[in-house]
């Protein structure tokens, strides 16, 4: 079956046009992804399948194929709204029935299936699930539909479709249940997976996280560039160590996993529950073994104060002795402050007393880009914003930017080039990408970071002086602190 699903999902993926695909969020899973999703359950003589956004039926497909050689008898239920892909769908399946040898039940229902499961929970409890295979649609819910509404009903509080999906397939699973779906890797970190996070490690285990290296490998004929990982949770199940495997691509050449326990995938006493993935033992230790909250060495960090569009009137291209700088990051390039600069955005605000409150004193500050465009090297970029770069009393920070001050005021001069240094390097790099499938760095994802003490930061901040602002130079900064 592996390559004429292929086909068929090549086919019927020429028929959707962009619009439709756009509003259905979903792409379709090469058989290569479905068939290692599948290998990852149990078989034990008898299965009930649920297949959420079925597709032309990759995933149920590879499912019944591993089933049938394993002898287990299924009875599939598969949801898929769009009627083009409904008809490759029953295609698909009536072929497994009619080979089965009476092992295959399978329907298709043509419907909405966020209203369908909440329902189910509500009031159809013995109607339940021992596994779902899934590869859910990717789109967001708008706080206020249909949609949003119906999970809150069976407490499900979330912000897309895929963790909607994820989220009603373990309340419709039985004790034991396994889910194993392909999914973005952004609900790892950030406020607004929080909820989800929080169901599925209080209703289920983890039992292994499969980590594409390359961002734009996995759905490669879709031309889609999201950082993708399939889950493995298994409901009821105590936590023991987690599986992290690793291959570049969908095609699983190089495939690699190790065993990690669960104290290193999430954090004791986190209370956002971060989820880290590090691709081997070594990467699943702080960078410099670093142990200290922002709290510890006196700093925090904030969202850049200044929302532009609430201050449009106040708005100024030309800063003159009336106003204040108003810093985005466009206003820096190779770590160096370019100020003013002729852009579309305005280069100050005027000092009203609406604009005052929303400014901070010129002072040593360490910027970090809240958005990173995908092709960008580096997920966590950094600049240290010298108090001698501006001649001002007051300076306003755009909502782009996260921004590290101490009680709301600058900080010593070593302290920001020795921190900027450090988020800065490779190292951090690599360890934040172990819980941001994202590009967004949110000011809740430094926070719960752990840092190198003061007197480490200061030290690299001495050091950092007059040395060449380069990858290079940085690494080899930060691999001498190490060793010190």
């Amino acid at each position: 079956m592996t390559i004429l699903i292929d086909q068929v999902r090549r086919e019927a993926s020429r028929l959707l046009d962009s619009q439709r695909r756009s509003e259905l969020g979903q792409y379709m899973t090469p058989s290569p992804i479905a068939g290692f999703m599948a290998s990852l359950f149990s078989y034990n003589g008898k299965a009930r399948l649920l297949d959420a956004g079925a597709g032309v039926g990759s995933l149920t497909s590879a499912f019944l194929d591993r089933a049938l050689q394993n002898g287990t008898v299924v009875d599939a239920e598969t949801w898929e709204i769009d009627s083009i892909l409904g008809g490759y769908l029953k295609n698909t399946l009536d072929d497994f029935v009619q080979h089965g040898q009476g092992k295959i039940q399978a329907r298709i229902h043509a419907a909405d299936f966020i209203e369908d499961a909440t329902f189910a929970i509500q009031f159809d409890s013995d109607n339940r699930y021992t596994h779902a295979i899934l590869n859910p649609p990717y789109k967001k819910i708008p706080s206020n539909s249909k949609h949003r509404k119906l999970l809150r009903m069976v407490d499900i509080e979330t912000v897309n479709l895929y963790t909607a999906f994820v989220a009603l397939a373990v309340l419709l699973m039985k004790e034991g249940g396994e889910v194993v779906a392909i999914i973005p890797r952004s609900f790892c970190n950030g406020s607004y997976y929080r909820p989800f996070r929080d169901l599925i490690l209080r209703t289920c285990s983890i039992r292994q996280l499969h980590l594409f290296e390359s961002r734009n490998q996995a759905f490669q004929e879709d031309d889609v560039l999201q950082e993708n990982i399939i889950i493995h949770l298994v409901k009821g199940e105590p936590q023991g160590s987690v599986i992290v495997s690793t291959s570049h691509d969908g095609k699983f050449l190089d495939y690699r996993q190790t065993m990690l326990d669960a104290a290193v995938i999430v954090k004791p006493n986190d209370a956002e529950q971060f989820i880290h993935i590090p691709t081997s033992a070594e990467h699943s230790i702080s960078p410099m073994h670093c142990t200290h909250t922002l709290h510890d060495i006196g700093l925090a960090v904030c969202t850049g104060p200044v929302v532009d569009f609430r201050m449009k009137d106040y708005w100024r291209d030309i800063p003159g002795d009336d106003t204040a700088p108003l810093l985005y990051p466009h206003h820096f390039s190779d770590g160096v402050l370019s100020w003013p600069k002729q852009h579309k955005k305005p280069n100050a605000l005027q000092l009203a007393n609406d604009v005052r409150k929303w400014l901070m004193p010129r002072g040593h500050y360490v910027l970090v880009k809240r958005f990173t465009a995908k092709e960008e090297r580096r997920r966590l970029v950094a600049y240290h914003l010298p108090y001698e770069a501006l001649n001002t009393a007051h300076i306003g920070f755009e909502n782009h930017w996260n921004v590290f001050h101490i009680d709301k005021h600058g900080m010593d001069e070593d302290t920001a080039k020795g921190l900027s240094t450090f988020l800065n390097s490779t190292i951090l790099d690599e360890h934040f990408r172990e819980f941001s499938g994202h590009t967004q760095v949110n000011a809740t994802d430094l926070r719960n970071m752990r840092y190198p003490s003061r007197e480490q930061l200061q030290l690299l901040g001495q050091r950092a002086k007059n040395q060449p602002n380069n990858q290079t130079s940085i690494d080899r900064l930060i691999e001498e602190l190490e060793l010190a």
